[in-house]
């Protein structure tokens, strides 16, 4: 079936880490420069765009080669966090069904999120929801979160050997960056208020569908899809 294409958020969307995210982050800071750095707007950021700030904030320029290390040390403690289970991380409510109900009704899943490629892994992975994602785009192809969507169409052609148009996908996100993420590619954007973002916030915001949650999962594809994902 040639199915929609669906593009996930992951941070607030899928899961919550319980902050270990955040905390990588700042212990990667303090690991190489001694210190965390100034205070760190997550939401709907990408990390290429965070890192950059960091850099900057301690003198340095971000050069290839520095991108690189910090990431490397950020992954590092990510994964670290998430397999001591210090911090009390979840998939978010409704989630697995919902992933379940359009991988069945046809449409076709992808990523599109602020997380480098890598750490986006060690999330989808930790929490078990890597089966349903094979590609997607990533904060480190561009730190601008507005030029991932049209990566995100290649990425999506690649892997299904056809092309897709914003027209006929989807960005499912938490927050206004997720929805403006959306309105450049062209697609219909759908938000849930698990994240930092109120639904009032969301549809004052623009966002085409806004849902508390995901637990109707029959509600959010009758009133997103018509019934009918694949479609």
């Amino acid at each position: 079936m040639n199915g929609r294409l669906v593009l996930f958020d992951i941070d607030g969307t899928l899961v919550d880490t319980g902050g270990a995210g955040m905390a990588a982050l700042k212990q990667a800071a303090r690991e190489i420069y001694g210190a965390e750095g100034p205070e760190l707007d997550l939401a709907g950021s990408t990390d290429s765009g965070i890192v950059m700030g960091l850099l900057e904030h301690f003198g340095e320029k971000a050069t290839p080669e520095r991108m690189r290390s910090f990431y490397g040390c950020y992954l590092s403690f990510l994964a670290e966090n998430l397999a001591e289970g210090e911090y009390e991380g979840r998939v978010l409510p409704g989630v697995v069904g919902l992933l379940e109900a359009l991988r069945t009704g046809g449409a076709v899943l992808g990523l599109l999120t602020g997380n480098v490629a890598l750490g986006a892994e060690i999330k989808v992975r930790h929490y078990g929801l890597h089966e349903y994602f094979g590609f997607g785009a990533f904060g480190d192809d561009h730190h601008d979160r507005n030029k991932l969507g049209p990566i995100a169409l290649v990425r999506a052609a690649e892997a299904e050997g056809r092309e897709f148009s914003g027209g006929e996908s989807l960005v499912i996100g938490d927050t206004p960056k997720d929805i403006a993420c959306g309105r450049a590619m062209g697609a219909m954007t759908v938000c849930v208020a698990t994240g930092m973002f109120s639904a009032l916030d969301l549809r004052t915001n623009g966002a085409d569908h806004v849902f508390e949650n995901f637990e109707d999962c029959d509600a959010v594809i009758s009133g997103v899809f018509g019934g009918r994902p694949g479609v």
